[in-house]
């Protein structure tokens, strides 16, 4: 498995400015349109919008597979809790940031206001645990975050994972940047962004095996259409 895990350049500068990811994502989830740039200096869009639409024919594969009580672990603005409600699966979200919360209760989505890595209700009787939209970058460790998904599952469960397209693993430090910001244009990532960095990870096809398998867990299902998924059992 190749591993790419550092810290940003300098980061002894940034020591006690590094977020734990509580608020960073509450301007996405309040509508205002951002990226992740990471250390490296790679830049990732984030799909704002569809965080905030209803769910649609590419969700239709993960929603499929959820057959049981699902807990999705940051759920946004609780998209995937909604559709699964309207398809008779007993659904909850979890979510650090109050945006995200109000949300979700705007639009009718069973919501607790709480860290995943937090005690949560049922414990080890949940049949799904989700973790789409780039969420394994919770923690910024991938297998520690699917530990606990699998500590979460009662026998039989599953954890339905979306990965990035065409990637392997890649852990570090990132922030967030607004796009609707008018200074946009000017700015440079040769520096430390003012942003508060936070832990992340990024996790693709090309080493999602080795994860899980760290993890105990392994690949028993995936799906290869204009986003991927791959749905995990314990071992």
């Amino acid at each position: 498995m190749t591993r790419t895990t550092s810290g940003p350049p300098a980061a002894e500068m940034i020591v006690g400015a590094v977020d734990t990811g509580t608020t960073v994502f509450d301007a996405a989830l309040a509508g205002r349109s951002q990226r992740l740039v990471r250390h490296d200096g790679v830049v990732l869009p984030l799909a704002v919008q569809r965080w905030h639409d209803d769910a649609d024919t590419d969700d239709d594969w993960l929603l499929g597979r959820c057959s049981g009580p699902t807990l999705d672990l940051g759920c946004g603005p609780g998209r995937l809790v909604v559709a699964l409600a309207d398809r008779g699966v007993a659904a909850l979200g979890v979510d650090v940031s109050v945006q995200a919360v109000q949300r979700c209760l705007e639009r009718g989505a069973a919501v607790l206001h709480r860290d995943a890595f937090e005690r949560l209700p049922g414990e080890g009787r949940w049949q799904h645990v989700v973790l789409a939209d780039g969420n394994i970058g919770i923690g910024g460790d991938p297998v520690t975050l699917l530990r606990r998904c699998r500590a979460l599952l009662a026998d039989g469960g599953t954890i339905l994972l979306e990965l990035e397209p065409d990637a392997g693993l890649w852990c570090g430090a990132a922030y967030l940047e607004c796009l609707d910001e008018p200074a946009l244009d000017t700015l440079s990532f040769d520096t430390l962004s003012d942003a508060p960095w936070f832990p992340w990870a990024v996790l693709g096809p090309h080493a999602v095996d080795d994860v899980a398998a760290e993890a105990g867990l392994a690949v028993v299902a995936h799906e290869d259409g204009a986003r991927v998924f791959v749905e995990l059992a314990p071992v």
